[in-house]
C-alpha cells in the first residue's frame, strides 16, 4: 500500500486530471455518478502509473482537454463522466 503522501499526491493528480477535462468529482459524486469507492480505487491506479512526472506536465497546459493521456490509467472511468 502507498504512503499517504503518495496517495495525497495521486488524489491530486486525479482531480486535477478531471478538472482538466470540465469533470467536477465533488458534484460527479454528490450526483451518483461516481462512487465514493471507484475515487479511491482510481487513486490507487494512479499510484501505479509510470508516467506521474508527464501528468504534471500535461496537467500545466492551458486550458481543457478532451481527453486524458494515452497512458492514463483512469481514461475508462474519466471518460465516462466528461460532460
Amino acid at each position: 500500500m502507498p504512503n499517504r503522501e503518495v496517495l495525497k499526491h495521486h488524489a491530486g493528480l486525479v482531480d486535477q486530471m478531471a478538472t482538466k477535462l470540465g469533470v467536477d468529482l465533488q458534484q460527479s459524486a454528490i450526483d451518483g455518478d461516481v462512487s465514493l469507492d471507484e475515487l479511491s480505487e482510481a487513486v490507487l491506479r494512479c499510484t501505479g502509473c509510470a508516467n506521474p512526472a508527464h501528468c504534471e506536465g500535461y496537467l500545466k497546459q492551458s486550458g481543457q482537454v478532451d481527453k486524458t493521456p494515452e497512458y492514463c490509467r483512469n481514461q475508462e472511468l474519466l471518460g465516462k463522466l466528461i460532460p
